[in-house]
């Protein structure tokens, strides 16, 4: 275990918080204080249509009162664009990543299955194209998103594993072996978007030293593909621990898309932070 064990919270300022955060919140606090560690807040705010300043100081006024407090410092994606621009270019000296022109519906015609989270699989269309075809088409002004050969990069780097463990040093962690190859060529470079959410999240833990990573069963697979960019881009991987999803009555996750109860909404409803801690097993 690191001798000052790092851990953060990183919520997208675009929307309110609910009490899934909450959980996540309180459970990554909850162990950053058992092992004497440090609970740093991130706010990845990379997309700049989405991210919105009133949803980015709802999120410090939800967390001030459930009580949490971190380091005055807190990290945003969105001024950390440079160190984003160095990652894809190494991956790109490494022949790594290539641009794709295709759109939402040629994907999901030409799929060959599904992603872990059910998306259209991508078939490597792009992948094949020509130097002098992929130069004519951004000459033309056809806008790409750049991807990465998940294929060659497993090439690269050979059987890969991550540990799991709840961060208390009385449970047995367990090694894992990474898929990256089940999410295919994934997206590390957006049309609208600097940098995909894979990639902000690899360079951002590793500029923080953050040595433990909490996060949602969600978000479980997606590890896969941050295991593997650790590696080729050199840097460490942390402990995963992955906690319980809160589910709405329909036994769907909570999310800010589908409208589920903002933390703002249970304030304004008479709920205290010692409300919100019982109702989530924190009291």
């Amino acid at each position: 275990m690191a001798p000052n064990p790092i851990f953060r919270f990183a919520p997208s300022p675009n929307g309110y918080l609910h009490l899934g955060h909450a959980l996540s919140a309180l459970f990554t606090e909850h162990w950053a204080r058992t092992l004497g560690g440090t609970f740093l807040l991130r706010l990845e705010d990379i997309d700049p249509v989405r991210s919105k300043p009133e949803f980015a100081e709802a999120i410090l006024a939800d967390l001030t009162w459930l009580g949490l407090s971190w380091p005055t410092l807190v990290l945003r994606q969105s001024e950390r664009l440079p160190a984003y621009a160095e990652a894809s270019a190494r991956l790109t000296g490494m022949g790594l990543l290539y641009p794709c022109f295709c759109s939402r519906a040629e994907i999901a015609a030409n799929a060959t299955g599904t992603d872990p989270d059910g998306a259209p699989l991508y078939a490597g269309t792009c992948r094949h194209l020509s130097r002098s075809a992929v130069a004519a088409r951004l000459r033309a002004g056809e806008a790409a998103q750049y991807r990465l050969d998940t294929g060659l990069a497993v090439e690269k780097t050979g059987p890969l594993t991550f540990t799991q463990a709840q961060p208390t040093p009385a449970d047995r962690p367990q090694i894992r072996y990474a898929r990256p190859e089940r999410w295919g060529d994934v997206v590390l470079l957006r049309k609208d978007v600097p940098a995909s959410y894979h990639l902000g999240v690899v360079v951002d833990d590793a500029a923080q030293g953050v040595s433990h990573v909490t996060r949602g069963r969600d978000l479980e697979a997606a590890t896969d593909i941050h295991v593997l960019l650790q590696f080729l881009l050199g840097l460490g991987s942390p402990v995963y621990t992955f906690h319980r999803l809160l589910l709405d009555a329909e036994g769907k996750k909570l999310a800010k898309s589908r409208g589920s109860t903002s933390l703002r909404d249970l304030r304004a409803a008479g709920w205290t932070p010692a409300d919100v801690r019982r109702e989530l097993g924190f009291d």
